[in-house]
Parts: C-alpha cells; structure tokens; sequence
C-alpha cells in the first residue's frame, strides 16, 4: 500500500526516528500509526537491552539547585561517545535526571529507573527509548543530593567535572569557592578523622622503608616518618589542602575566617573508575557502515 508523506512525518515527530525507518515500519503495519508506534518502541526496547552491556564511558554530569539554596542534586550520565555526550537531547535528560532527583522525597534515591520525569516518563523508560534512537548504552551511573539546613554550593567544570558542597550556614561565595577548589584538587576526603586507618598504615609502611635506607638513627627515621605522614594527611583531606585562591591559607583556615564549616562535599568526573575500551577509530567507522 502507499504511505503519505505526511504520514511519515507524523510518525518520525511521535518516534524521533529516520524517514526509511519510519515508511519500513508502516508499510509492516499496513498504515496504522498506533501500532506502527508500538512495534517500533518494541524493537527500539530489544536493541536497548542488547546494548546494555557495553562500555558507556563518556557522558555530562548534570546539576540542580533549589530555589532556596537549601538542596542541590548531582548526577552522573554516562554513553559511549563524545559526540554523543554533547548532543542537546543527551544533555536535556541529564538535566531532567538531576530535576527528578533534587524533588525527590528525601535525601537518598533507592531506585533511579523509577523515578519520574517532568513529561511523566520514567528515568529508566526515557533512557532506553534514547538508547533505540541513539543507538548507545546510555547508564544513570550515580546520583548524590544535599539537603541542608545550612547552605549548598555547586560549580561544573564544562560537563565532565561536578561537585556539590554543603555548609554549615549559607554563603554562595565561599561554597562555590570551595567547590572549584574540589573540582582542582579532587580530595579524597573531607579531614583526617575521614582518612581509613589502613591507608595511613600503608603510607607509614612506605615512609618507613624509605626513611630506612638514609641509615639514620631510629628516633630520627621516627620523626622523618611522622612529618611525612602530616604532610600525606594535608595533601589527601580537603581541610588540610592549601586553597587555591590562597596557598598561604588551608581551607580549613579560610572557611573558618568566614565563621562557616563544611559539612560534606561530593565530587563527580565522567568516566573515573570505567575501564575504557580504546578502538581504532577507522574500524568503528567501518563497522558502522557495515551496520556492526
């Protein structure tokens, strides 16, 4: 039978999809726009669970604020191109994510994929019809959100570097302040109590071994093993870091000069911890034209 135009149309707004794709799908369903939709949100949700084992290591970190400063939400969106990750659409949905997130009841989300969005989709079911019309795993991979009685911060380093802070008592200028400093220096945690005890162990064994080999009296090793250990401390906790507006000052000196503290902080960077799998970039494009 002949499809029209305007019909093809139709179906390519409802679906996102291209126009062969949409005319193949009703021609199948012999011009029925309804079930032509379901058959390709069908097929579009096979290839979405065929894909959902592959790497998706690129990706944007999206954050919100609420209006009073009180909450910030952070989230961690991840696919498996750049060229994807800088697309409005992929974007869109990251920033959609952290909305839902940040009017969640409650500070932590037990299940992402179930939360609702503002068009009254869920997480889970946006994402996989975006994996169909993409063609990429696309992962919620973390989420973090701050609810406090104080004050919350948050600054973005282009789309890849996110941290949120929370403040014993509100102050934009010093939080984001401090979150830049977060995003530079990626801290591994907020003050010494927070540092495990097998790494300071670990470290100790390390000076240790080190200070041995200058052939030093045992009480001189001992106090050469302990400044280094002050020195780790410093450089690993964000209180004991210089500020990088001011080497002179810890953070800890300077958010204290402004009668404030910090209460926690989260850092997110696209792709840290996912092992990437490198490809030649002419055999993708390969195998993309193969239809691989």
């Amino acid at each position: 039978m002949k499809i029209s135009a305007a019909l093809v149309k139709e179906l390519r707004e409802r679906t996102g999809s291209g126009m062969m794709e949409c005319k193949r799908a009703l021609t199948a369903a012999e011009g029925d726009l309804e079930l032509a939709v379901e058959q390709m949100r069908k097929a579009g949700l096979a290839k979405a669970d065929k894909k959902s084992g592959r790497i998706a290591a690129e990706g944007t970190i999206g954050v919100k604020v609420s209006a009073d400063g009180k909450s910030v939400a952070m989230v961690d969106v991840n696919c498996e191109t750049d060229f994807v990750s800088k697309g409005d659409e992929f974007k869109g949905f990251a920033a959609a994510v952290a909305e839902a997130v940040l009017l969640a009841d409650g500070e932590t989300v037990d299940d992402i994929n179930t939360l609702g969005l503002a068009n009254g989709q869920t997480v889970d079911g946006v994402r996989r019809e975006m994996i169909a019309k993409l063609g990429e795993n696309i992962t919620v991979r973390r989420v973090q959100k701050f609810a406090s009685q104080g004050g919350t911060a948050c600054y973005l380093h282009g789309s890849r570097i996110g941290v949120i802070v929370e403040l014993q008592k509100a102050d934009v200028a010093l939080g984001k302040d401090i979150a830049m400093h977060v995003a530079a220096t990626n801290p591994f945690c907020l003050g010494e109590g927070d540092v495990p005890v097998e790494m300071i162990e670990k470290e100790k064994d390390i000076f240790s071994a080190q200070a041995a080999e200058s052939g030093k009296p045992a009480a001189i090793i001992e106090k050469m093993v302990t400044g280094r250990i002050k020195k780790y401390l410093a450089e690993v906790t964000l209180l004991g870091q210089a500020f990088i507006k001011d080497d002179k000052q810890t953070v800890a000196k300077v958010v204290a000069g402004q009668d404030n503290a910090i209460i926690r902080f989260e850092r997110f960077e696209v792709g840290e911890g996912i092992e990437k799998k490198e490809e030649n970039f002419a055999d993708e494009v390969m195998a993309q034209v193969r239809g691989g």
